[in-house]
């Protein structure tokens, strides 16, 4: 009897001790894995029992705090989630809310609501002193000043006398691909999501997501256009890297109309003779001449043109900066007719606004592309780093040669009166030295509903910002969009 009762407690102090590891383990591995479990009530009431971490635009030396919690004053002990500036940071914070959240808010979750593992020794600090819970601090690389003037001059544009034309901005810092403005307008105020009443955030929500204007959509990195002509950067990119053309002085045909191999024809904008027929490629490209650049992109060919499109970013399902951002794209295509169609940012090629800023920035760094990135820091309650940014290389798509070819022909379209976005984005009109490519893309749709591209940097001969901007349905880039970027510039630099 003895010897049975022993074997039995012995069982039992085992599965004790078995209990009591597993209960530690639970504790301190697994916390952050049940806090994100979506049947986890006690959590859905714990998330606005504390202080969720603020979101700061923190670039060019400002520091604007553009999310935050404050004490909610219906609830007793609870907290809501406030915008200082509402839709102008939307398309970056996105919102928290009782059922989801979005952008930023989503994003770095774990660091703003505390439940990172990095910040365990921080809560484990804050409750054996009593201080309550508050989440981290999330410094962002968005600059107030280009970010106030991307959101005001695109709300300009949509409301202008030919109004109605959604869009968006993006602005990098070439040298590290901090992501300076990310602006879309039709845009939406995330404080509408802070409430707490949940039939009163279903109608809101219901409401946003049937409104036809979209504002829920960041256009700047979730929606793709056609690039119109500042494709040609990569065209040209392609031309003189393979060795197809030597310089941008070398002279190509560009006769008025092209015809394509299947018997079509492609044909400069109005029908505009492009030089003598035979220009060098510089003035092909400041004209923005298409026939030009149309037997250029037959020449390299659709598989060359494509993997240097890979190169700027294009096909690549895995960007996020960390938003995850809609692919850009350039088709698999060999046919000729359609490659020349292709080559100057018609057919089937699609872009972001970020994808256009990429672009510029690619050039203006020398022909090294840095990844894009939003989040400079995570800043723990005790004001200690958690993680900061290390600017890396995304890819190398020309050589530092190219680059500068291409920066004389970037220049030429905004410096050359012949160049098409001399009158609205040259010295003469905005006293910077902007290097830039206008693209007007046909969308097929309709007549007058083209869409405008425009891509930059700036200054020219020391890139500090590198800008992409699309109005949808906005016409020629340089009357629509290129305003729009020399505003976010003047903004950013300081320049009135």
């Amino acid at each position: 009897m003895n010897r049975a009762l022993f074997r039995l407690s012995l069982a039992c102090m085992v599965m004790f001790v078995l209990l009591l590891l597993n209960i530690n383990y639970v504790q301190a591995f697994e916390t952050s894995k049940l806090a994100g479990e979506p049947g986890n009530v006690r959590t859905f009431y714990q998330q606005f029992e504390f202080q969720r971490g603020s979101i700061v635009a923190a670039g060019g030396g400002q520091d604007v705090t553009i999310a935050e919690s404050l004490p909610d004053k219906g609830s007793s002990g609870m907290y809501h989630r406030y915008y200082p500036y509402g839709a102008v940071y939307a398309p970056v914070t996105g919102y928290a809310s009782m059922f989801g959240k979005t952008g930023i808010e989503g994003a770095e979750d774990k660091y703003l609501s505390g439940t990172a593992p990095g910040l365990a020794v921080h809560n484990l600090i804050g409750l054996l002193t009593g201080k309550a819970k508050q989440g981290a601090k999330v410094f962002l690389t968005i600059s107030p000043r280009a970010q106030q003037a991307a959101y005001r001059a695109l709300a300009a544009e949509y409301s202008s006398g030919t109004g109605g034309h959604s869009g968006a901005a993006v602005a990098i810092d070439p040298s590290t691909g901090a992501i300076l403005a990310m602006a879309s307008y039709p845009s939406f105020n995330p404080n509408l999501y802070a409430t707490l009443n949940g039939r009163r955030l279903d109608r809101i929500d219901r409401r946003l997501r049937h409104d036809p204007s979209q504002p829920l959509l960041n256009r700047a990195i979730e929606e793709t256009y056609p690039p119109g002509s500042t494709f040609k950067i990569v065209t040209a990119s392609a031309a003189f890297s393979t060795g197809k053309v030597a310089s941008p002085d070398t002279t190509f045909p560009a006769p008025q109309p092209l015809r394509l191999p299947n018997g079509n024809f492609l044909n400069n904008d109005a029908g505009e003779t492009c030089g003598d027929g035979h220009p060098p490629l510089w003035f092909a490209f400041a004209m923005s001449c298409n026939t030009a650049y149309g037997g250029l992109g037959i020449k390299v060919g659709g598989p060359t043109l494509r993997s240097y499109a890979d190169r700027f970013g294009f096909n690549n399902p895995s960007l996020t900066t960390p938003l995850a951002v809609a692919p850009s794209v350039f088709p698999h295509i060999t046919d000729p007719s359609l490659t020349a169609l292709s080559s100057i940012g018609q057919y089937d090629d699609q872009v972001t606004p970020l994808q256009e800023a990429m672009l510029a920035a690619t050039v203006a760094n020398g022909g090294t592309l840095m990844r894009p990135y939003l989040v400079q820091q995570v800043q723990a309650p005790d004001l200690s780093t958690v993680s900061s940014a290390h600017p890396s290389v995304l890819s190398r798509p020309i050589s530092a040669r190219v680059a500068g070819y291409l920066t004389t022909m970037m220049t030429d379209v905004t410096h050359n009166p012949a160049g098409t976005a001399y009158a609205t984005a040259g010295p003469q009109a905005t006293g910077l030295d902007i290097a830039g490519k206008t693209g007007t893309a046909e969308t097929g749709s309709s007549v007058g509903l083209d869409d405008a591209v425009f891509t930059c940097f700036a200054p020219a001969s020391n890139p500090k910002i590198a800008v992409g901007v699309i109005i949808k349905g906005g016409g020629f880039g340089a009357d629509a969009a290129a305003p729009i970027a020399v505003q976010i510039i003047k903004a950013y630099l300081g320049v009135r």
